[in-house]
């Protein structure tokens, strides 16, 4: 007999090297299966619903464990509360549930809303600077929502993905969203969709901060996933902008 465990864990990525378990470096996951080993003499290994590259954050990253009945007592509220007292700060689980046995992370997942943070004012913002881009030229937000727009939908998104070092069997992705909303200088992009390629939203949001600057139309989106090729389309996003906002089921 086993009992199944949900986890939705927050974090500042900025000391990590992304989510998953590292041969150099140190991954986010490692620090909480240390956590769960302090609780757990089975060690549980967790499993979890994305993957987030150096330096990204997280607000809703869902991952599930497992562990013999015989090991846990626990409500998941003070599940929780022991596991926060052997996280470091940087780390934390913001809530706990338990799963039905079939529960799976990854694969029962339907989709993920990412934000993306910018500071558009000619001084960075010091309180933000590990959590949002500063980019300090006027923007032509009017020109970046009206390119946006062509992200959403199913496409091959070839032209705004990274190599990740392993093969692909597609790089066909459906967006149900891209929005860009503005609060005094703080811009947000949201960017919903059922799955994403490596440094995907990166690319998606340099390449409209591009287009806010006026080194290309935002018609010229068409064209950039249409030629299948990173080379012609905009930059990538600095990594800290960027956060796993939640995951849906």
């Amino acid at each position: 007999m086993t009992r199944k465990f949900k986890l939705t864990i927050a974090y500042d990525g900025t000391g990590y090297e992304g989510w998953q378990v590292q041969k150099t470096g140190t991954g986010v996951q490692e620090k909480v299966e240390e956590a769960l080993a302090k609780l757990f003499p089975s060690h549980p290994r967790i499993h979890s619903s994305s993957r987030t590259d150096t330096g990204v954050h997280a607000l809703g990253m869902i991952v599930h464990f497992e562990v013999p009945a015989s090991e846990c007592n626990m409500i998941p509220r003070k599940l929780a509360l022991a596991l926060n007292a052997w996280l470091p700060q940087d780390i934390r689980v913001a809530a706990a549930a338990r799963a039905s046995a079939n529960f799976h992370a990854r694969f029962d997942a339907t989709g993920k809303q990412y934000r993306y943070f910018i500071w558009n004012h000619p001084a960075m913002n010091p309180l933000i600077r590990q959590t949002a881009w500063h980019v300090p030229r006027p923007l032509d937000l009017a020109a970046m929502r009206a390119a946006a727009r062509h992200f959403v939908g199913r496409h091959d998104f070839q032209s705004f993905t990274s190599n990740p070092g392993y093969a692909r069997e597609s790089t066909v992705r459906t967006l149900t969203r891209c929005d860009l909303k503005r609060s005094g200088p703080r811009l947000t992009f949201i960017i919903e969709g059922e799955g994403f390629l490596y440094k995907m939203c990166r690319g998606i949001v340099g390449t409209l901060v591009q287009v806010g600057q006026g080194k290309f139309p935002g018609s010229e989106i068409k064209t950039m996933l249409a030629k299948k090729d990173r080379r012609v389309a905009g930059m990538t996003a600095p990594a800290h902008g960027l956060v796993l906002w939640k995951v849906f089921y």
